[in-house]
């Protein structure tokens, strides 16, 4: 093997964006001054599930998980002195992609730059937001059609853009095994690409093939995620030339940018995350084959909160490093010809050929997303109850847990903490915004904008037009809501008791035991408020919760607190347990402990999961909250328990 020219680095991104537009764009501007070489904007979840500011779902989620985005004045404030011609943006937004890339088209018009010339990526990927993530708005066929629109458009009017990236990040967040990844992804690309393919000539099709890029995960077993990327490589390449018969190579590229995994990180001696995230990063770099073409990593920290700019520029230097003092980049492909990989790769493409045939069978991702979401939600257990079991072993969770403390975390704790008055100044600048802007070139853009959604055009035009003109992300959306509807994704959690029973007898006679005194089944109310849509957590609880024999309640995301409540009382429930993991924890629990108590309901006990620090824990002890869960209470047996004994009538009495 002989040293060669050296290969271009990757691009090196930072996941980015919290608080205030002005603040993000000071950080951006500081992380290109430490070398990173692509923006990658991080949207608080009102901006990405279409609410402005001011909605009743927006509370204590503003600014919280990135960057809110009402208006073209804030995008305006994101990009100020960022040339958009020169930038390689990434925009991680799905529901309102279209809303969100017209904002940026109209800055970058501002700017006076060239738009044809734009360069960067939208993730708009709905199928995954199903499955896994929780920020769609529309139902499947309509969010389809969106993103064909945006594909189209950008295809003629924006040609270096990638107008969407199928992302299977999150599908191994929800615990997606390496097959279930390489298919579920594979499905949604194609399901998008029979979209798209009547509104092209049928020689221009292949181009746009090959603007479909990739958005993946690599965990920690390196070298099953370095073959999976080859496996991807191969599948992606097959599925180009026989399904669409693209000719071209250059347009059955398999072109993805990469996030190593987060649900890997962990609350304790989080400082060992930065020998996971590197490990990771090397599944996507080592095999020139496979190589992603942009890197981002989390920081070491992003099992307690949000990291601070000195975690981010930590997580940097490490690309950095490999990118410029290793000698990675000289060489051709490591494993071209190793056996044990060549193996691997083809039992990983078997598997997610069976897979996809089964997909294929079903009518494609979007006949199948009640199954695939069954299936995640299955997979994710298995993988729980091997952690739980020891099988699989996490380093200073289930073994080696002595340990020092971290000297990273003390002072600040270790994360950075959004300020809550960055809610009231947004909702303030929200509202001078719309004051300020003519109301009827709004009232037109918007009249435009329902017609070219009722009468199946493009959208991406009068959206444009309406970013222009003042209208609000919420404005946008609600226009979408009002033509298309809302949708109710799938829990992939089933309501009767399932038949994995291993290891819960005692628990299951403790519910049965229990539920004899209360005179009637143990009634547990799972409930996400506001408009976090990481769900992994919450099912599992639930699907633990029902094999031990609890009758369960679980409707899924984005509830407001006086619809838990009100489910409360229709269900008659004995236990109500929250899950939040967007830092909203303390706004969104205070009003809904209030509205209990005011409903006459605050004897029930309510336990609350997520990321939460130690002094917010205490917070919520104080205002009446039981119990509170966060990553390190791994052993879900363990919170089942305690289930059991808050509503246990015979304890309460002997108390």
């Amino acid at each position: 093997m002989t040293a060669q020219k050296k290969d271009r680095p990757w691009l090196i991104r930072t996941y980015a964006g919290h608080s205030t537009a002005k603040a993000s764009n000071a950080l951006y501007r500081g992380n290109l001054a430490k070398g990173q070489t692509g923006l990658s904007v991080a949207f608080d979840l009102p901006t990405q599930t279409g609410y402005d500011s001011d909605h009743v779902l927006s509370r204590g989620e503003v600014g919280k998980v990135g960057v809110p985005v009402s208006h073209l004045g804030d995008m305006r404030t994101l990009f100020d002195q960022i040339p958009l011609e020169q930038m390689n943006t990434s925009m991680t937004i799905n529901a309102t992609a279209p809303w969100l890339l017209s904002l940026y088209i109209a800055v970058a018009e501002e700017q006076g730059a060239d738009v044809a010339a734009l360069q960067g990526t939208v993730q708009n990927d709905l199928i995954k937001e199903y499955l896994s993530r929780g920020t769609y708005i529309c139902p499947p066929a309509p969010s389809l059609k969106m993103i064909a629109d945006v594909a189209e458009y950008c295809y003629t009017n924006v040609p270096k853009w990638n107008p969407m990236n199928v992302c299977s990040y999150h599908l191994q967040e929800a615990g997606a095994t390496p097959e279930q990844e390489l298919s579920f992804a594979l499905a949604t690309a194609t399901a998008v690409l029979d979209q798209l393919r009547p509104r092209v000539a049928e020689e221009d099709f292949p181009a746009l093939v090959g603007r479909i890029s990739f958005f993946v995960n690599a965990g920690i077993r390196f070298v099953t995620e370095m073959c999976k990327m080859r496996a991807f490589v191969d599948l992606w390449d097959e599925i180009c030339a026989e399904r669409y018969g693209v000719t071209d190579p250059k347009y059955r590229r398999f072109r993805y940018g990469v996030q190593v995994n987060s649900l890997g990180l962990t609350e304790q001696q989080p400082e060992n995350n930065v020998y996971r995230i590197l490990i990771e990063m090397l599944a996507v770099t080592l095999s020139k084959k496979a190589r992603a073409r942009a890197v981002q990593l989390p920081a070491w920290n992003e099992a307690l909160g949000l990291p601070r700019p000195w975690d981010q520029q930590w997580s940097m230097r490490m690309q950095q490093i490999m990118a410029y003092e290793t000698d990675l980049l000289e060489f051709d492909d490591l494993f071209d010809g190793n056996p044990a990989v060549d193996a691997k790769v083809e039992e990983l493409k078997a598997g997610a050929r069976a897979e996809l045939a089964h997909l294929d069978s079903m009518g494609g991702a979007i006949d199948a997303i009640d199954y695939m979401k069954s299936r995640l939600v299955e997979s994710n257990a298995d993988r729980l109850g091997r952690i739980e079991a020891g099988e699989t072993v996490v380093v200073g969770v289930n073994k080696y847990q002595q340990g020092e403390p971290s000297p990273l975390m003390t002072g600040d704790g270790g994360i950075m903490v959004v300020d809550p008055a960055v809610e009231a100044e947004q909702i303030g600048r929200l509202n001078d915004w719309r004051a300020e802007r003519d109301t009827e070139a709004v009232r037109k853009a918007l009249a435009e904008l329902r017609a070219a959604a009722t009468e199946g055009r493009n959208i991406m035009p009068a959206s444009i037009v309406a970013a222009k003109a003042g209208v609000t992300t919420g404005e946008w959306a609600a226009e979408m809501r009002a033509v298309h509807g809302e949708y109710r994704g799938p829990t992939g959690v089933a309501a009767g008791r399932s038949n994995k029973t291993e290891g819960l007898d005692d628990l299951r006679d403790a519910v049965d035991a229990v539920s004899d005194r209360l005179g009637r089944r143990l009634k547990f109310l799972v409930g996400k408020p506001g408009l976090d849509g990481h769900s992994n957590g919450a099912e599992q609880i639930a699907v633990r919760a029902r094999d031990c024999g609890m009758d369960i309640s679980y409707e899924g995301i984005r509830l407001t607190p006086a619809e838990i409540v009100a489910a409360a009382r229709a269900d008659e429930a004995h236990v109500v347990g929250l899950s939040i993991l967007s830092g909203s924890h303390i706004p969104l629990v205070e009003d809904l402990m209030g509205q209990l108590r005011e409903a006459g309901l605050g004897h029930i006990p309510v336990i609350v999961g997520g990321i939460i620090p130690d002094d917010d824990a205490k917070r919520l002890t104080a205002m009446g909250v039981a119990r509170v869960y966060t990553p390190k209470d791994f052993e879900l047996n363990t919170i089942m328990s305690d289930i059991v004994t808050l509503v246990d009538p015979a304890a309460v009495a002997a108390e």
